[in-house]
């Protein structure tokens, strides 16, 4: 069983209470600790001021190889694998020094804590995990650098993408009028393979891409494997996983994905599609419909969080709020203690007030504890990535979501599609403008 982690990008629904779960699913990508080197490690790519070398390519190679044979796709040849990965590497690696220079920071007890998601979802205790990674070669140092690294990188793209997209009222109104939202409506399961485009693409440039691209449709017409061609090909970020893209909301994706995929038939193949970011060639897997909506429990709740931090660690925040709890069973009042001390700004002027939660709204961590409590009884205190939170549900309900769920939904695709393409922008930026030297000639 490969337990190596991956961990993708997250798309939009990088949200604030559903924050309070850190996505769980952790994978391959991330950047890795020295592994031990020879007496002389050649240097293969200078990245500003720092170096990848030889030993580190083909620990990430080892880890790549395994999870291509995992998802049972045939791997492409040794050298357009290793160019393949150097550069996710490269990108990596400038991701992370960008999270650096601006400060970024993950805690232990939070890289702790996507170590026990992954036991978890493994279906192992962390000691277990440990062992089992231990077995295929990879030390559990290495395996923390790897999350951390992916940690930091994902709080750099909620900063500088995610949190940037504005959604305007007018937007929501065009995507519900285009019916794209209704009960019933498609989801993709596509793969895709992009063929980038520098900033500022000369003529030259853009007739080269396109070259390549139809090459490769034709290629594809004629029978090659699309997820070997992904693999072998493709400058999208889904390229190490061949392409996929996994189900998706019709109003997630790329108008010209969607409109695209909608014509086509499980198992066909796009014409070569012109973005923005370049040339794109699209395979429709399987494609289904929503379910529909219906009502639910909805539980009004109210919160007090200390966040935990490298100065605040987790012990000292679970202290802080058994400390509270203990003020508010004495007779201190549960509001104005959560506007005095709660880390969370968006409730803590209300009092810690919540609104109305939806299941599947917050963490699992608590909503179990939202479900667990008696009206108006205190939790003990309960641990999330964010911190520690002590919760008191105040009233219950029955409610049908039908139309808030399709609002919501509405504006969760929007941003996501937004995120997504502004993403590629950014990430294509960042790019072009760090110093990036190949030392080996076998690799440029």
């Amino acid at each position: 069983m490969s337990v190596i982690p991956v961990l993708r990008r997250l798309s939009a629904p990088r949200r604030a209470l559903a924050g309070l779960l850190l996505c769980a699913a952790l994978l391959p990508a991330g950047q890795a600790a020295p592994a031990p080197t020879a007496r002389l490690d050649r240097v293969l790519v200078i990245v500003n001021n720092e170096v990848i070398t030889e030993s580190e390519l083909k620990a990430r190679l080892k880890e790549v190889r395994k999870s291509i044979a995992s998802q049972k796709i045939a791997a492409p040849p040794e050298d357009v694998l290793k160019k393949q990965v150097l550069e996710r590497m490269v990108l990596e690696k400038i991701q992370f020094q960008v999270a650096t220079l601006t400060g970024i920071q993950v805690s232990n007890d939070r890289v702790e804590q996507a170590v026990q998601r992954i036991a978890q979802q493994n279906r192992l205790t962390p000691a277990e995990l440990i062992k089992a990674l231990k077995q295929e070669g990879i030390e559990p140092a290495r395996f923390r650098s790897q999350i951390r690294t992916q940690l930091v990188i994902q709080q750099l793209v909620e900063r500088d993408v995610q949190n940037r997209i504005n959604v305007t009222d007018g937007e929501i109104e065009n995507f519900l009028a285009a019916g794209e939202n209704r009960a019933g409506g498609s989801e993709y399961n596509a793969a895709h393979i992009l063929i980038a485009l520098p900033e500022a693409a000369t003529p030259e440039a853009i007739e080269a891409a396109r070259t390549r691209a139809d090459t490769l449709w034709r290629e594809l017409k004629q029978g090659a494997d699309f997820q070997q061609a992904a693999l072998a090909h493709s400058q999208g970020q889904t390229a190490l996983e061949g392409g996929q893209l996994g189900w998706k909301k019709a109003g997630q994706l790329p108008a010209l994905f969607t409109a695209t995929l909608k014509q086509l038939r499980p198992g066909e193949i796009s014409e070569v599609l012109r973005g923005p970011n370049g040339f794109h060639i699209l395979k429709l897997i399987d494609k289904r419909g929503q379910a529909q909506e219906r009502p639910v429990t909805q539980a009004r709740a109210r919160h007090i969080l200390i966040r935990a931090t490298e100065v605040v660690p987790m012990n000292e925040a679970k202290r802080r709020i058994e400390q509270l709890r203990e003020r508010i069973e004495q007779g201190e009042d549960f509001a104005a203690l959560a506007r005095v001390h709660s880390d969370d700004i968006g409730s803590s002027t209300g009092g810690g007030d919540l609104g109305w939660l939806t299941p599947g709204q917050a963490s699992p961590d608590f909503e179990r504890a939202v479900e667990g409590l008696k009206l108006n009884e205190l939790s003990a205190p309960v641990r999330t990535p964010y911190g520690v939170h002590l919760i008191q549900v105040l009233e219950r309900r029955e409610h049908d979501i039908s139309a808030e769920l399709s609002l919501n939904s509405a504006r969760q695709q929007v941003h996501t599609r937004k995120a997504d393409e502004r993403y590629e922008q950014w990430l294509r930026q960042l790019r072009d403008e760090a110093y990036v030297e190949y030392r080996a000639e076998e690799l440029k």
